[in-house]
């Protein structure tokens, strides 16, 4: 028995001892392998450090043509940029109308040769009104305590006013009915005389009105007509450059938005003008209506007086026979 214990710890102790050299191996064997993986990692860095060296002129010159090719393109749009930025600050009424296109040139040219028309018109028709009313009020405050045909005339004297005209007429058609003893008949001839007067005078009145009224509703329109064309142009250009950058438009858009003001310039005071004008012509055609009256109740009176003294002569004959 102690010789079979015996055998079993010497058994157990050679094991033992095998397994204590296997371990030793075993790391010693690791120990080798990790000096060689930087080794190999090292040897496998150093080519690629030797090789950027041989290969690098090579990128850099490989890129230098197709940079020159490719950057021709940005230049081209960044100096149209800067450019049209330029043109931007510049940017004002003048210049933009200096470089419109000829038919937008002519448009705007018109448009402000009628808006000169439109306030060349508004300031002559303005004193032509306020002395044409002014005459009319102070002939009818003269002949307001006149009793005939001939002592209104008298009162006017030679100044040319409608009243003037109206009272000629009315005696001028008593002179020629001399002899009718048909009132009506001679007071509806002088009525057709005085409506006559009335109607030219009406139309000397409203002479430019129809000026103002063409401008007032065809302005817009043909500014309009510049805008589009203008517009036009400005597609035109877009498509001819390849950009929609909004600093290559604008200055086009601007050109052509500019006729349209212009328009609306000419426009809106022709309008103003033109309803301002209507009441106040309005106003001064009912002074000539007032004259007409006045013109037409001297007549009536004269052929009364006329008709009182025949037949007060011919009752002083009856009774004298």
């Amino acid at each position: 028995m102690n010789n079979m214990s015996l055998f079993r710890v010497m058994l157990f102790a050679v094991m033992s001892a095998l397994a204590m050299l296997s371990l030793a191996a075993t790391s010693s064997a690791q120990q080798g392998t990790l000096p060689a993986a930087p080794s190999a990692s090292a040897a496998q860095q150093a080519p690629a450090v030797s090789q950027v060296p041989a290969t690098s002129p090579q990128p850099a010159a490989a890129p230098a043509a197709p940079s020159d090719s490719a950057a021709t393109p940005a230049e081209r749009e960044s100096k149209s940029l800067k450019s049209a930025a330029a043109e931007l600050r510049e940017l004002s009424p003048w210049s933009m109308f200096m470089s419109a296109d000829v038919v937008v040139k002519a448009v705007m040219i018109g448009l402000a040769f009628a808006s000169l028309v439109t306030w060349t018109i508004f300031i002559a028709k303005m004193i032509e009104l306020a002395v044409a009313q002014r005459k009319v009020r102070r002939a009818l405050a003269k002949i307001s305590d006149a009793r005939s045909l001939a002592e209104a005339q008298f009162a006017l004297g030679s100044k040319g006013s409608v009243l003037s005209s109206l009272l000629a007429a009315a005696m001028r058609e008593a002179r020629l009915s001399a002899g009718i003893s048909s009132d009506a008949g001679i007071k509806e001839r002088a009525a057709s005389s005085f409506s006559e007067i009335v109607r030219a005078e009406a139309r000397r009145i409203r002479l430019g009105m129809g000026v103002l009224a063409t401008i007032g509703a065809t302005s817009p329109f043909v500014g309009l007509f510049g805008t589009v064309w203008g517009i036009m142009n400005s597609f035109i250009g877009i498509s001819k450059s390849q950009t929609t950058n909004l600093a290559v438009v604008a200055p086009g858009i601007a050109e052509a938005l500019l006729a349209t003001a212009i328009g609306l310039v000419a426009a809106i005071p022709a309008v103003i003008i033109y309803n301002h004008f209507a009441r106040v012509t309005k106003g001064y055609m009912e002074l000539v209506s007032r004259a007409s009256g006045a013109a037409g109740r001297l007549l009536s009176r004269d052929l009364d007086r006329t008709h009182v003294s025949s037949h007060g002569g011919s009752h002083a004959r009856a009774a004298a026979e």
